[in-house]
């Protein structure tokens, strides 16, 4: 519990920075007299950036933990699984078919597709006869490479190469009021997600495991994937592909709170939206008053992350 408040205050904190950040002049002391212009900034601007930030942290952050939860292995993600790859082939249909003019088209096909491709995954790895840690990630990375191909081929056949290219690297620099509210989707997911965290964890025992204890294995797993599939594609629509928060941030928590989903759910919110919070600021001032691509930031933290969650669970072993 002091964890969590210490990480809440550390979120706090970041929030208020973030707010105060950017290019336009902006004060908070405005806002508390009743200055217009500051008004317009933070609510226009400054605070959907701030709301979409923590959603797109807590989202991507809970959909890794679930899903390496109900396939038992820590190095399984949407980015690994291959869920953000078939979101971007969705979002690359709708496109094709309606001119890509409706998001609520784009979340549809995108979510059809995605929970398609995650029931495909799951399906391989239960038929994996032997698979290991490392084994499990790698069919998930070959699914979504082969489906990146095939996106990339139909983009340069209908000649939408760029299109498609704003969607492989998130960014929170075209956020403003009116075009992020879709992401609210994520709170009652989130709420769902609580709300299953114990079955998700017997599920991720095994299904005979899970059969004794009264559990429908296949529905638990097939909630899952549908909460998982839903945060991702209004994320990846909303604010494009973001790497490695799904990867390292469930297993940063599980080095202290374990592995109970219903116990670590919370915590794994609070520090996925305070890694990307982080990332997002840090990207915002190191060449300012340019602008670093958010999904730069987060690539090179989360592969020093990744590297000293690695090693640390090596010399464990």
């Amino acid at each position: 519990m002091k964890k969590r408040l210490i990480l809440t205050a550390a979120l706090f904190i970041l929030g208020i920075l973030s707010i105060v950040i950017g290019v336009k002049d902006f004060s908070l002391a405005g806002v508390l007299s009743g200055n217009n212009n500051d008004l317009h900034i933070l609510l226009v601007s400054r605070l959907p950036r701030l709301l979409s930030i923590i959603i797109t942290g807590a989202g991507l952050s809970i959909s890794g933990q679930i899903m390496q939860t109900i396939t038992s292995n820590r190095f399984v993600s949407p980015s690994t699984a291959g869920t953000m790859e078939w979101c971007k082939f969705g979002i690359l249909i709708s496109i094709i078919l309606a001119g890509g003019q409706s998001k609520i088209l784009k979340i549809l096909l995108a979510f059809v597709i995605a929970f398609l491709g995650n029931l495909l995954f799951v399906y391989i790895v239960q038929r994996i006869k032997y698979k290991n840690t490392v084994l499990v990630p790698l069919v998930g990375m070959m699914l979504g490479s082969v489906v990146s191909s095939l996106t990339m081929f139909l983009a340069y056949r209908y000649d939408l190469i760029q299109n498609i290219s704003s969607w492989l690297q998130g960014s929170f620099s075209l956020i403003i009021k009116g075009n992020f509210e879709l992401l609210y989707l994520g709170f009652p997911l989130v709420i769902l997600a609580y709300m299953y965290a114990g079955k998700f964890t017997v599920a991720g025992m095994g299904e005979s495991f899970a059969t004794n204890l009264g559990v429908s294995y296949k529905k638990i797993i097939n909630i899952g994937l549908l909460i998982v599939s839903l945060l991702t594609t209004t994320i990846v629509v909303t604010v494009g592909s973001i790497a490695f928060v799904g990867l390292i941030i469930p297993n940063l928590v599980s080095m202290y709170r374990g592995d109970n989903l219903k116990y670590t759910l919370v915590d794994t919110a609070i520090l996925g939206s305070l890694f990307l919070l982080a990332c997002d600021i840090i990207g915002r001032i190191i060449i300012y008053p340019y602008e670093v691509s958010i999904s730069v930031v987060v690539s090179i933290l989360g592969s020093i992350i990744f590297l000293f969650i690695i090693f640390s669970k090596k010399g464990k072993a």
